[in-house]
């Protein structure tokens, strides 16, 4: 198994090199790609050193599998050359996941969609990724109206620069600023730009927009409000959901208890409750704070958090790479 990490220099690529090797994904090479500058270059895999090679060069290679992590502009001209030749891209970019055409896979919920003929597969926006995971099993029991979701991101969402400069402000320096403000001591109501027809940022038309296509739901209200805050790593998302039907907050932590890449962390009793803090480093999506909406009848809040550069990038496009190794749909 042959795989291309495209991007492999950038924060998500690195920490998809990190969880291939954390979960032993059967590699027999790992070609690392990324821009001009760095070709030529070498990172380091399982010990081993491996230089860094050009996209063209990549593409001339035909790896098996493709995990891009390098920006929409290069994934839409590069991945139907990778897609030419055979190999399977899996593009964590915004580029695809919208095409009617493209799979936009949460391995959890619907990889089943997934057949040889999927050469460009989109992994999802990371706030939707923690999003749905909490939302599938409840929108099966219950049936979903209508969402409101306000999510608390990390600057690590915005990439390297941003973390400069939020531990530039932090140590006091005047620094490059990647945001349009300081964000240390600030939270920004501002992710990715802003739609001029709408008024609300691409973010949030994200969240509105992927969760129904990953659901194969055509009908769901969701309105949402994405927030910037000065936290190194972890997305929080303050979530009100209202049902079709009636639910018991019992059945509901259950159901969640049990899906698979979720953890239930849900006692006001001994401040137990997801935070972004704890999410660093780890696969899961963490749930907790559920209680009822007192104000509407079937609604009811959580609180979900998640590392955005694992299950909401790097964790869960390799994911999607073992599930078309295992059901053999790459060769």
């Amino acid at each position: 198994m042959r795989i291309a990490v495209v991007g492999a220099t950038g924060m998500v690529g690195r920490v998809i090199l990190q969880v291939l090797e954390e979960r032993n994904f059967p590699i027999t090479e790992i070609i690392p790609v990324a821009s001009q500058k760095s070709v030529g270059n070498t990172i380091e895999y399982r010990g081993e050193k491996y230089t860094i090679v050009s996209m063209q060069d990549a593409v001339e290679l035909r790896p098996d599998i493709a995990l891009f992590s390098a920006g929409g502009e290069t994934s839409k001209q590069w991945a139907p050359k990778f897609a030419e030749v055979g190999t399977t891209v899996i593009d964590n970019s915004s580029a695809w996941r919208m095409e009617p055409n493209i799979p936009l896979i949460v391995p959890e919920i619907n990889a089943d969609i997934l057949t040889t003929e999927d050469k460009i597969i989109a992994n999802p926006n990371c706030s939707t990724i923690q999003l749905v995971m909490v939302l599938n099993p409840l929108h099966k029991k219950y049936g979903i109206k209508r969402v409101v979701v306000s999510t608390y991101q990390s600057v690590t969402g915005t990439g390297k620069d941003a973390v400069q400069q939020l531990e530039g402000e932090v140590r006091g320096e005047n620094v490059a600023k990647v945001y349009p403000y300081q964000i240390f001591k600030n939270a920004l109501p501002h992710c990715d730009v802003f739609d001029e027809e709408t008024g609300y940022t691409k973010e949030e038309l994200k969240l509105t927009r992927e969760p129904k296509k990953i659901m194969r739901v055509d009908e769901m209200n969701i309105t949402a409000t994405a927030v910037r805050v000065p936290v190194q790593g972890g997305h929080s998302e303050s979530v009100n959901i209202e049902f079709e039907n009636d639910f018991e907050l019992a059945d509901v932590r259950r159901l969640l208890a049990d899906q698979e890449g979720v953890t239930l962390q849900d006692n006001p009793d001994t401040n137990t409750y997801p935070m972004a803090f704890y999410s660093e480093g780890k696969d899961d999506v963490f749930v907790g704070r559920i209680r009822r909406d007192l104000s509407l009848p079937n609604a009811l809040n959580c609180w979900i958090v998640a590392d955005n550069l694992r299950k909401g990038a790097a964790t869960n496009a390799v994911q999607i790479a073992e599930y078309l190794v295992k059901n053999e749909l790459v060769k």
